[in-house]
């Protein structure tokens, strides 16, 4: 009897311990590089260069079944500054391993650059075809945009690709906070090499040279564009990593001007892996706020220093330049910020065991925003709706950091575009476990499209609830407020969306 209930608290004691540690799951998933050539010569009735379109793109893979987020922008044309904000969906069909279809649309909003994108809705289906190779795919084939809520463009074109797997281990987001040392760690799933991202969230300065200039003609050399925004480091070694960056102004010039770039870099260590060195090479799309920057494509050259402050965070510090090929706008670029690096999904790095690991949250949100009575340029007032993309991390169980941006899609205004950053709280659970309350404040650039934001600074609160509708999806909706610094756009706001919501293993030396 004695041994057997000792066989029945060791059958308990391994359940047990076997619960607490979170189940390894892994999401497919692919990013997404595409180019399209957009007929503008009816644009404003009369000829006109092709947009080059290009998009930038993270969808998840569900049996061939794929949904995701994209950004497009101008790169090459005479409309450098538009860009849109959409979600997609589609089918991937294998003909063989090698050859497949891939029938999909991508449902957004945006504009910009006096292009004739009425309200900002857009759809752009495409039907092409692919090839696997190792590493990557390509595809290309038929496509169709049009700009239907009263805008002009639109139009038959081909388009190209380029997919590259990206797949993520997760565990749910309900296990957020927990932590484990390694040891406990050892005999699971989570006991492989970890990879490296960083986030960075700075305020950054063009400080225009040479024959920059607004649309116009006038001359902005000499003026200080001030920007805020984001970048994600994703490491492919301990050294060479590839980034993603948005920034959008809010001082300097008129509302409206933003830039987002890709491309790669690599990192040098010294003082004990505490201060770094960055050197990078990115190119993206650019524009807005009057400023000429021909079909929108930019140059970004960079170094940036960074030194340890606590745990994994680094302050920042960069300089570089920024240049249009054509010349028709350079400038020196500077800036500083925060930065946090994560060694996520494993327990090795360098060849090292690391000592810790803690599970983080993640929400990424999809939503769209109802702003009542947003005040125009004007003088007048008009409702507006926007669709918006919503990332936030969680620095502890209830607290987070978030980052969104937004582009207009009804409401007449499709230039309109936010990009911002705050923080939030989230509640426990009630409500049988299904219902979450939250509260944010974010801050950050705002203008285009008539709205009436000054040289671009907003805020906006808001409060809402998530009702869970499985272990990754939430619906979403919120109330708020959005204001504008001086006496321009001050509204009441409704939004409702979906989230995507998972934790990853975030671990430590």
């Amino acid at each position: 009897m004695k041994k057997l209930l000792i066989l029945i608290l060791l059958i308990s004691f391994q359940q047990v311990n076997s619960q607490e540690t979170p189940e390894k799951k892994t999401q497919k998933g692919y990013f997404q590089l595409d180019y399209l050539s957009v007929n503008m010569t009816d644009n404003l009735g009369q000829p006109e260069k092709n947009m080059g379109f290009a998009g930038i793109h993270y969808n998840l893979d569900f049996n061939n079944f794929y949904t995701g987020v994209g950004l497009y922008g101008s790169v090459s044309g005479r409309r450098g500054g538009l860009f849109t904000l959409g979600v997609n969906a589609g089918y991937k069909y294998n003909f063989s391993n090698n050859l497949f279809t891939d029938i999909g649309v991508h449902l957004g909003g945006g504009g910009g650059a006096s292009a004739a994108d009425g309200g900002g809705a857009f759809v752009l289906p495409h039907v092409n075809l692919g090839y696997n190779f190792d590493d990557f795919s390509i595809t290309g084939g038929w496509s169709y945009i049009n700009f239907f809520d009263g805008g002009n463009i639109k139009g038959h074109q081909l388009n190209v690709g380029v997919q590259v797997p990206i797949n993520f281990d997760y565990a749910s987001f309900k296990k957020r906070e927990n932590s484990y040392s390694a040891d406990e760690l050892k005999p699971t799933e989570w006991n492989q090499k970890a990879s490296k991202i960083s986030i960075l969230v700075h305020s950054n300065n063009l400080k225009a040279k040479g024959d920059s200039q607004f649309t116009g003609g006038t001359s902005i050399n000499g003026r200080t564009i001030r920007l805020a925004g984001f970048e994600l480091n994703s490491y492919l070694t301990d050294n060479i990593f590839v980034f993603v960056r948005a920034d959008g102004a809010y001082s300097g010039i008129p509302a409206g001007y933003m830039d987002v770039f890709i491309g790669g870099g690599y990192q040098f260590w010294m003082n004990s892996n505490r201060t770094n060195i960055l050197a990078k090479l990115g190119f993206g799309a650019s524009g807005g706020g009057g400023v000429d920057t021909q079909g929108g494509f930019l140059v970004y050259p960079d170094v940036s220093i960074e030194q340890k402050i606590y745990d994994n965070f680094f302050v920042a510090a960069n300089v570089g330049y920024t240049v249009q090929p054509s010349g028709s706008f350079s400038a020196l670029t500077y800036g500083a910020g925060l930065k946090y690096y994560v060694r996520k999904d494993g327990t090795i790095s360098n060849g090292k065991k690391l000592t810790s690991g803690t599970f983080k949250g993640i929400q990424t949100i999809v939503k769209e925003d109802f702003y009542i009575n947003a005040k125009r340029n004007g003088g007048f007032e008009q409702n507006m709706y926007q669709i918006s993309f919503q990332a936030n991390f969680f620095l502890n169980k209830y607290l987070f950091g978030a980052g969104q941006t937004s582009f207009a899609n009804f409401g007449d205004a499709g230039a309109y575009a936010e990009g911002l950053v705050g923080l939030g709280a989230q509640s426990n659970t009630f409500l049988n476990d299904n219902v979450t309350a939250f509260g944010q404040v974010l801050v950050g650039a705002a203008g285009g499209g008539g709205i009436s934001t000054g040289e671009g600074l907003i805020i906006k609160p808001s409060i809402g609830l998530n009702l869970e509708i499985s272990d990754n999806l939430n619906l979403r909706g919120a109330v708020g407020y959005v204001k504008a610094k001086g006496n321009g756009l001050s509204s009441a706001f409704l939004n409702f969306g979906v989230s995507y919501n998972f934790s990853f293993l975030s671990a430590k030396k």
